[in-house]
């Protein structure tokens, strides 16, 4: 005979296997869904935003620059995420680098610093026949023993560039500072050093600016420092700067896609490099440096409060709003005349939205400045890959080159007395702005 006991279990039995498939295929939904925003899976590959005016060069770039106007197309499974794009750049840098063969020069500084940059010479001829040599800042604490540096600088002497790659003072583990100080956010000193010293062993040489990250501001800030900076300058390329530290400072503390975790991790980066050269820093005279500032700089969790305690008193500046005032380039970018291709990524996580207000403006403003902003890319990403392997080049690296090609052959073909005096005669007075995007 049947109890009721028998019936209940009868009767939920078949029930439970099924309530706990239903929460297994909820929990593998959740967990779909979940990957599937935090990978960004649903954008679409899409061409870059470009502001630009309307111009003769302009038109001729949009012409003989197709990735300027393509779609950027990054690994399907991973490459729509900032962060991935972010965190792989600098775990690895490239994938597969090469390994440039290059000279180091040493140049001393009046301070007592010594500068350094790597010379690699040209592996070809470039296509206009001329002789042209690109002069690289690489980002914060970087140095041309970077894989990414590697990577351009061998695909550029491919393409018939000389390149000169400004090590970041204090950035080389294998070299001491001569001096208590080191590279800031804005210090032009030593690629100034590098630049005069290429302009004067190379007479007939023309230059090609190139600026990644950090490198970007203070090759901006460079050439708007002083109009002789762009005598010989074709052109000028940035990618994934931030143009102005104070405006970018509130900003680095939010935790608005992890920002301040990267902050934290930069800081602490930026905090064992210093600290390599702690004996310098303290142990010479003239140095501004005391323990108490290493102190602070022990227990600082953010890039603004190493800046405040170290960075700003290399240069003597009283306060950290003077120091990040004073170091950013966008208060030189509008005396920039030679041709300026300013590069971003929306998805950056370094890089808040509000900044690029800055690049935006100035190309809507001046004939001579082309802002692109990519949907993807991360911060000095810009991986390209069909599925799930990046490509070695980047899309960053081919577009620097592509520019610069195009902008070295409008130079070969201007009358002799525009390209003597006028680099950029090619903007027209009457030019509108205009904006392209996908």
């Amino acid at each position: 005979m049947t109890t009721l006991e028998d019936a209940e279990m009868n009767t939920c039995g078949p029930e439970l296997p099924a309530m706990f498939d239903g929460m297994k295929l909820a929990a593998v939904a959740t967990v779909l869904y979940i990957i599937v925003r935090c990978l960004n899976l649903k954008s679409t590959a899409s061409p870059p935003e470009v502001v630009y005016q309307e111009t003769p060069l302009s038109r001729y770039l949009f012409k003989t620059c197709p990735m300027l106007t393509k779609e950027y197309i990054p690994p399907l499974l991973w490459g729509k995420s900032g962060h991935l794009q972010t965190a792989l750049y600098g775990k690895m840098g490239r994938v597969n680098t090469p390994k440039p063969c290059g000279v180091r020069k040493f140049l001393p500084m009046q301070d007592g610093a010594t500068a350094s940059f790597d010379l690699f010479e040209a592996r070809a001829d470039h296509s206009t026949g001329d002789d042209i040599t690109m002069v690289i800042c690489p980002g914060i604490g970087n140095h041309s023993e970077k894989n990414y540096i590697r990577t351009f600088v061998d695909y550029s002497q491919r393409q018939g560039y000389r390149c000169a790659v400004l090590n970041h003072l204090g950035a080389l583990p294998d070299m001491e500072l001569t001096s208590p100080r080191m590279f800031t956010y804005g210090c032009t000193w030593e690629y100034a050093a590098m630049v005069g010293y290429i302009k004067r062993a190379l007479p007939e040489t023309l230059l090609v600016v190139v600026g990644f990250s950090l490198g970007g501001n203070i090759v901006c800030k460079f050439l708007g420092e002083n109009r002789s900076n762009q005598d010989r300058v074709a052109c000028c390329v940035t990618v994934c700067q931030g143009y102005s530290a104070l405006r970018a400072q509130e900003t680095f503390l939010q935790w608005d896609q992890c920002r301040r975790l990267y902050n934290f991790v930069l800081a602490d980066n930026m905090k064992k490099l210093i600290l390599n050269h702690r004996s310098t820093l303290l142990g010479l005279n003239s140095s501004n440096i005391g323990d108490a500032d290493l102190g602070r700089l022990y227990a600082a969790t953010s890039l603004m409060q190493i800046d405040d305690s170290i960075m700003r008193k290399f240069h003597g500046y009283s306060s950290l709003k003077e120091y990040y005032e004073k170091e950013s380039c966008v208060h030189h970018l509008h005396k920039v005349t030679v041709p300026l291709l300013l590069v971003n990524s929306s998805d950056d996580p370094l890089i808040h939205q509000s900044l690029l207000d800055i690049p935006r403006t100035l190309a809507e403003k001046m004939p001579n400045v082309i802002f692109a902003l990519t949907q993807h890319g991360g911060h000095l990403g810009f991986f390209e890959g069909a599925v799930l392997f990046p490509q070695p080049l980047t899309w960053m690296d081919k577009v620097i080159v592509e520019y610069t090609n195009a902008i070295c052959h409008w130079e070969k073909n201007l009358p002799a007395c525009q390209r003597s005096s006028n680099r950029n005669s090619n903007a027209c007075p009457q030019s509108t702005g205009e904006t392209l995007s996908g």
